[in-house]
């Protein structure tokens, strides 16, 4: 062989050695493009609860309460999120108020679920009272950021009967006027049940630990969605 044939033999395996090289870096440009890049996993959500004592676990075990079912309900269906249990025993609506923006700060919540109301009926305060202090909550939470949950509650018959429908009337109106999602009743088919004295305690305010998981019943169909 020649000089002029080996240097045009280098000169093509020279070439041919280039192609593999291009080929073989479109080839990786190619596969890494078609690899899909890891996605951040949603940001878990945050249940903030500004309750009474019938979230707070009046008298009962600790775990034993609705709140507490709720957390394992959550893990038991697959959803990321956590609960802040802010319910005291005794509190009410005013309390509730102005523990709230302290509450919104701190938890930065994607959903509050506001039970209050019941102590308020108790001491036979205002219902307008009552009614402007929850609207508030609701707008404030609504401004940070957070759906609403309104937890209705009615009390006993020897209030009179117009006290009692006026006050079961204000839930439904706060929640209507302020966006927010609507339990009519947390204590429904507990304190209306046909064996209601064993589901309280001898107070016969606070229900009973079985009482709970009822409770938490008429709490999840309408809390789940509001998570989705």
């Amino acid at each position: 062989m020649n000089e002029s044939r080996v240097r045009h033999a280098a000169t093509r395996r020279d070439w041919l050695a280039h192609c593999s090289l291009l080929a073989l870096g479109l080839w990786a440009a190619g596969a890494n493009a078609a690899t899909p890049t890891a996605t951040a996993s949603p940001k878990a959500a945050t249940i903030l609860v500004v309750g009474d004592s019938l979230s707070a676990e009046y008298g009962l075990p600790r775990g034993a309460g609705w709140v507490a079912l709720l957390e394992q309900r959550l893990a038991k269906e697959g959803f990321a999120a956590s609960v802040v249990n802010a319910s005291i025993s005794g509190d009410t609506s005013s309390g509730g108020r102005s523990r709230l923006p302290a509450l919104l700060k701190q938890h930065r919540p994607t959903l509050v679920v506001i039970e209050l109301g019941g102590n308020d009926a108790l001491r036979g305060l205002p219902l307008a009272m009552t009614r402007d202090n929850l609207a508030q909550m609701v707008k404030a939470s609504r401004a940070a950021g957070a759906k609403v949950l309104v937890l209705g509650m009615q009390v006993p018959p020897n209030y009179g009967r117009k006290y009692g429908d006026d006050f079961f009337a204000l839930f439904p109106a706060v929640a209507r006027a302020g966006g927010a999602a609507l339990v009519p009743f947390l204590l429904e088919g507990v304190a209306n049940a046909p064996n209601a004295e064993a589901m309280f305690q001898p107070d016969r305010i606070h229900p009973v630990a079985a009482a709970h998981p009822v409770m938490l019943g008429n709490v999840w169909p309408v809390l789940a969605p509001l998570l989705r």
